[in-house]
């Protein structure tokens, strides 16, 4: 957004009080376009950044407080300052400067003119990065709100992440009981809390908060997967969901135990010097005492490096995954008709060969899955990938396998495990598929790389700060934009000239859009399958 202008924009929250925005512009020359003869002012969107959606725990670990009734912003002459960036959470790589453990935030974009009648619809989206690093700010929407059909009020929110977002223990469950909270996955409580402001506070910006759809990229969309199965549980009046965007992840595995999240917590406090026979209030002590940055470091010595949800029965359903292959899950997304969009690129593998790989070894592949899923889990992959316990001839080395395997349950397969038992459950009519095999000239990764996880962002986010070239544009707003257009506005989506649920709406390398008869069904519906049993699943038949 730098490169673009911008003058202040303020607005009035009711009782909130004042905040202070930005109104983003772009000045446009002959230079830029074919369209204009001479320089103009085009005005894009207005940007909100560094709006608290609630207050700091009074603990590390425990649950933001929501925002008061009375909570004020700012004043009409002294309004809140949110031109700049949302804070950072502390996380890998991040140094100190603009990252603090206050960090419940969000940014909030805007169409520019009058709502409709009712309000713009509004997207909650959630950034990825494996729910271990990220945040809003790398999120650019400006030009998909000013160039695009694509009208809506956008919210973002920061949420904790990695050692701070979904570390659990029966330390931190004494210590949450004792303020009456659940403990763990302080991440997904976080972004629920966001969520609940967002219906709160988005008719100040112009939108419908009866029309909020949920979305996310990579961990993002795995959230957004958590965060409908939360919503969907909850009383009708409690909830905020009416239809949610899976951005390349699927559903994921039943989420780690208990004694699986005490094991990583064990882990941290060895590496941290901390003798595990400390009286539980002196564990928590020290470590709510311990710099954030020396806390981060000690976070990624342990072997499960990776922080990740647990299996809280609070958050997350002890009866979720049943739930879904028995069809109860998809009865409730049914009778609330929350529609589902979940799709993938085709080259999703080559990122994830890079997260935290492995030595080149079936043993360290297998230690290094570990960090992420549950030992069955785990076992079950490497028996059912590599029955020989030899290189598969289509990978080049075991850190190429471990990237193709990880890409496999992170997206390709569970999601088509996912989508299999929706469809046995009849709600195959509010599922919409999509894969991309197409790669815009904007996306920074290797050439080589093809269509890998996240090189779509650039198209569904119209650039992402960059530009699209003018055939480009023609390309992606016939495939991807005009039927989001239509998902978000909650019409009728133009997507496949088809009902089966194995038909995929495909943007094709050369930039058609066909239907995709899905080659890799069978295959996503044996993993899933195969997940379940392993973790003693009962495979209802519906």
């Amino acid at each position: 957004m730098d490169t673009l202008s911008r003058s202040p924009s303020i607005l009035h929250l009711g009782t909130h009080g004042f905040i202070q925005g930005s109104l983003i512009r772009e000045t446009l020359t002959p230079a830029h376009t074919r369209d204009v003869e001479k320089a103009s002012d085009v005005f894009l969107a207005r940007y909100y950044g560094g709006v608290r959606y609630a207050l700091p725990p009074q603990k590390r670990w425990r649950l933001a407080r929501p925002l008061p009734p009375d909570y004020v912003y700012g004043t009409e002459t002294s309004p809140a300052q949110c031109e700049g960036p949302a804070v950072l959470c502390p996380q890998e790589d991040s140094g100190t400067e603009g990252a603090s453990e206050d960090c419940f935030q969000c940014i909030v974009w805007t169409p520019v003119g009058e709502p409709p009648e009712g309000g713009w619809p509004v997207i909650f989206y959630i950034h990825g990065g494996f729910l271990q690093f990220g945040s809003p700010n790398d999120t650019n929407v400006v030009r998909l709100l000013g160039e695009t059909d694509l009208k809506c009020v956008i919210v973002a929110p920061v949420y904790r992440v990695a050692v701070l977002g979904f570390l659990s223990s029966l330390e931190l469950e004494k210590d949450a009981a004792t303020v009456n909270q659940p403990c763990g996955n302080q991440g997904f409580w976080d972004q629920r809390m966001a969520l609940e402001w967002t219906r709160e506070y988005a008719h100040f910006f112009g939108g419908n908060v009866l029309n909020i759809t949920v979305a996310g990229y990579s961990a993002g969309s795995y959230s957004v997967f958590h965060q409908l199965a939360h919503d969907l549980y909850l009383p009708t009046d409690q909830s905020v969901i009416r239809q949610a965007i899976m951005f390349s992840n699927g559903p994921g595995v039943q989420p780690k135990s208990a004694a699986g999240a005490q094991e990583q917590f064990d882990e941290l406090l060895t590496v941290l010097d901390i003798p595990l026979d400390t009286p539980h209030a002196e564990k928590l002590s020290i470590l709510n005492n311990i710099p954030v940055t020396k806390l981060i470091d000690a976070s990624l010595r342990v072997q499960h490096h990776q922080y990740r949800p647990w299996n809280d029965g609070h958050f997350i359903s002890k009866e979720l995954f049943y739930d879904i292959d028995n069809g109860a899950f998809a009865q409730r997304m049914i009778e609330r008709d929350v529609r589902l969009m979940n799709g993938e690129c085709r080259d999703e593998h080559f990122v994830y060969g890079t997260w935290h790989t492995p030595t080149n070894s079936l043993a360290a592949l297998r230690q290094r899955l570990e960090a992420d899923y549950p030992p069955d889990v785990c076992d079950a992959l490497v028996n059912l990938y590599y029955p020989s316990g030899q290189l598969p001839p289509d990978c080049t080395d075991w850190q190429d396998a471990f990237g193709r395997i990880y890409a496999d349950i992170q997206v390709h397969m569970l999601e088509r495990g996912f989508a299999n038992a929706l469809c046995r459950a009849g709600a195959s009519h509010l599922l919409y598929r999509y894969r991309i095999e197409y790669r815009v000239n904007c996306v920074a990764l290797p050439p080589e790389w093809g269509v890998t996880h996240s090189s779509d962002l650039a198209m569904w986010l119209w650039g992402n700060g960059a530009r699209l070239e003018e055939h480009e544009k023609l390309i992606v707003k016939a495939a991807l934009i005009d039927p989001l257009v239509q998902f978000v506005n909650r019409s009728d989506v133009q997507w496949t000239d088809g009902v089966h649920i194995q038909r995929v709406r495909r943007l094709r390398d050369d930039g058609v859009v066909d239907v995709w008869m899905d080659e890799m069904w069978e295959k996503g519906v044996r993993v899933w399958e195969m997940v379940r049993r392993s973790q003693g699943g009962r495979m209802a038949k519906l």
